[in-house]
């Protein structure tokens, strides 16, 4: 009897254990359910924390004065960035090929390039753009060049970087005076070739924005054929790789309101702004004086008529086969969905 005794204690006491091993691998299975939900849920603190954002600038526009001043990393550690790398292009073709090869996360650029990117299915997004910028680029001569009118650039030779701003820009002057596109010899350089070209008289007229502009104009005495006012606003405009935009919205918005704040101080400082970047660009603080006057450092949220604005491109862009395809700029805009 105290055998059989024995051996039913024995029984319990297994059975027992067994049950409080089921229990602790059920608790410790339901703790690794819910930490792995919660992981999904929630961003990633180790990849967010070594994340280094990539952003694209020109020699000259309002990243390039964010950079100089130098808060925007800083501001970005509460939101994972480890550090900010910074790369410079001379023209906004280029940082439209970084964004599609995923090289860079976030750029500024002028109107043309987003539309040329956007036909060949580039994958970005405009996540903003400022506000015009009337009077900050225009078609120069030679001060004794003997074109004086829009229509003496017919079967003359004109430099301007293909698919950039100044590529939409010099077709509103051709219509502008009645000057058909087929009428010109294009000369497709960057800004730093140009410069040479016009300088040597290689090329008869030259479409550019400022910097560049103010630098021919004050320093080479070029005379202005037509300035942009009244042609096109030739805003600036921020993309973004669109799988970055939809993974970091919060990153985002930190930029625009960085570079909101930069641009007010901007505004009312011309002058400091002129000093800051005179080292940076090499250029006289001068130059930069005039070139602040034609200058408009914002980042602000996409808005209907931007949009509008950058159909109007891709429709003559289309129109003139310089994209193979119409598009709907409308699809390329990111909703924020912080």
């Amino acid at each position: 009897m105290l055998i059989y005794s024995t051996k039913n204690l024995l029984k319990q006491l297994l059975w027992r254990t067994r049950k409080r091993a089921i229990a602790l691998f059920l608790l410790f299975a339901l703790g690794l359910a819910l930490s792995l939900v919660i992981s999904a849920c929630s961003p990633n603190v180790a990849q967010k924390q070594s994340l280094v954002l990539r952003i694209g600038h020109q020699k000259f526009d309002p990243l390039t004065l964010v950079k100089a001043q130098g808060n925007l990393a800083e501001k970005l550690k509460p939101l994972g960035v480890s550090s900010v790398e910074w790369t410079e292009f001379q023209s906004g073709p280029p940082i439209m090929e970084a964004l599609n090869a995923g090289s860079i996360d976030i750029a500024r650029t002028g109107d043309a390039p987003p539309v040329i990117a956007q036909a060949a299915n580039a994958p970005l997004v405009y996540v903003g753009g400022s506000a015009p910028k009337n009077k900050s680029s225009a078609v120069l001569v030679k001060e004794d060049s003997p074109i004086k009118t829009i229509t003496d650039l017919k079967g003359k030779i004109v430099a301007f970087a293909k698919s950039s701003s100044a590529n939409y820009f010099i077709v509103r002057v051709l219509e502008s005076g009645g000057v058909k596109w087929e009428d010109i010899k294009p000369a497709y350089l960057s800004p730093a070739d140009a410069r040479s070209a016009f300088e040597q008289g290689s090329v008869d007229a030259w479409a550019i924005w400022d910097p560049f502009y103010a630098v021919a104009q004050i320093k080479a005495k070029a005379r202005v054929l037509r300035d942009s006012d009244g042609l096109v606003t030739n805003r600036d405009f921020y993309l973004a790789n669109r799988a970055f935009a939809q993974e970091h919205p919060e990153i985002i918005d930190a930029i625009r309101e960085e570079t909101q704040t930069v641009a007010a101080w901007a505004t009312k400082n011309p002058e400091q702004v002129a000093a800051l970047l005179s080292p940076i660009l090499g250029i006289d603080t001068s130059i930069l004086e005039v070139v602040n006057q034609r200058r408009d450092y914002s980042f602000e949220p996409m808005t209907p008529e931007m949009v509008a604005e950058q159909q109007a491109i891709a429709d003559t862009f289309h129109k003139l086969k310089i994209i193979p395809k119409p598009i709907n700029v409308a699809d390329a805009v990111w909703q924020s969905s912080s």
